[in-house]
């Protein structure tokens, strides 16, 4: 896996995946920043969203569960001092469709967590705490 992050100015960076999809990050106002796109770190937490959603729905569509949505909400704490690494993430999944079963949501959120997610497991062996939680919507 490779990215490249080009200077764009002042506070601005375009970040382009090996797969050639870009994305311009921008620090905050205080730091030089126009407030043209995401901060790097907000980037690392909508990453580690998207890898566990990834898993959720993968392992939900091989339980051949009929998902409609599925909206993950992520909540990070960071340290104070320097470097404001994150110590706390929450992940809580809110999962609808019709004739969902709890218990497979419930499985393919832990199994995210515990096995398939490599962002939320790289974190973790950082010395982040990672908690999920989920609830289960019916379709109207």
């Amino acid at each position: 896996m490779k990215a490249t992050v080009d200077w764009t100015g002042n506070a601005s960076f375009k970040a382009t995946s090996g797969s050639g999809h870009s994305v311009q990050l921008d620090g905050p106002p205080d730091h030089g920043g126009e407030n043209l796109g995401p901060r790097p770190m907000e980037m690392l937490l909508m990453g580690l969203g998207g890898c566990s959603a990834f898993d959720v729905m993968s392992i939900l569509k091989k339980s051949r569960q009929d998902v409609t949505a599925c909206h993950a909400e992520l909540e990070a704490e960071r340290a104070d001092a320097v470097p404001a690494v994150f110590t706390r993430i929450h992940l809580h999944f809110v999962v609808t469709g019709n004739s969902l079963k709890d218990n497979l949501v419930k499985r393919a959120v832990g199994l995210s967590a515990e096995k398939y997610c490599s962002a939320s497991i790289m974190l973790e062996k950082a010395g982040v705490e990672i908690s999920h939680s989920y609830e289960v919507h019916q379709a109207s």
